[in-house]
């Protein structure tokens, strides 16, 4: 869910290629602002990634928005295996009945800690990257309560929905960006200057040197992937 012209758009498609250990060609892009996949797509994938840009605030909603939480109600219908990172957790998270909502007063940009809860802590995906954890993270929509039949894996100081799964199948989104590392923030925050008041920086020097690495939590991407495709 980005513009055409969004200078984020090959970077983010090179994140997840790099947290997945994979090349960028094994990847295939698909718009969700020009409607919905086809199924024939879908079936033709292993994995189906969702990421997205803040300009499409599934809170605010806008004409993409239907077709775009149809598609989240059939993946999860069918149990395609899948990761919904940021954008995609909020419209996963919505599509199949929780609430989102714009809290600028609660945006969270940069590194946060996070703990997992009982659940995550035995989660096979989640459970060995320790009971705290640094994330990447950037939102300003925040998931108020999740889906029925969700289970929530972790939680930062002020945001009580960070990551949750579906117990019954290969379904996982995260708030925070797992396929991003320092590098891949600071050039985020870079492109987004806007963005930048949120860190609590006052110069991109300044949130270069407060920014550190989160191997924990890059560490998640390649086991969803050996998890959701050994079953």
């Amino acid at each position: 869910m980005r513009n055409p012209g969004d200078p984020m758009r090959e970077h983010e498609v090179s994140c997840f290629s790099r947290a997945l250990g994979t090349e960028n060609g094994r990847l295939q892009i698909f718009d969700l602002l020009s409607g919905a996949p086809d199924q024939a797509l879908l079936d033709s994938v292993d994995v189906v990634l969702i990421g997205g840009s803040g300009d499409y605030s599934v809170a605010r909603g806008g004409p993409w928005l239907p077709a775009a939480l149809d598609t989240m109600v059939g993946l999860h219908g069918s149990s395609k295996p899948t990761f919904a990172s940021c954008w995609g957790f909020q419209a996963l998270a919505r599509a199949l009945g929780g609430e989102v909502i714009t809290d600028r007063e609660q945006a969270e940009v940069g590194t946060v800690w996070l703990e997992l809860s009982p659940e995550g802590e035995r989660d096979p995906v989640f459970g060995s990257i320790g009971p705290r954890f640094p994330v990447q993270i950037g939102h300003e929509d925040i998931v108020t309560s999740l889906p029925d039949g969700a289970v929530l894996l972790a939680s930062s100081e002020t945001i009580e929905n960070e990551a949750f799964c579906f117990p019954d199948k290969p379904i996982y989104a995260t708030q925070f960006h797992p396929e991003l590392n320092r590098d891949g923030l600071i050039e985020r925050v870079a492109r987004y200057p806007a963005y930048l008041a949120l860190t609590g920086a006052a110069t991109l020097d300044e949130f270069r040197d407060m920014t550190p690495e989160t191997p924990e939590a890059e560490s998640l991407m390649p086991r969803f992937l050996e998890h959701v495709l050994s079953e």
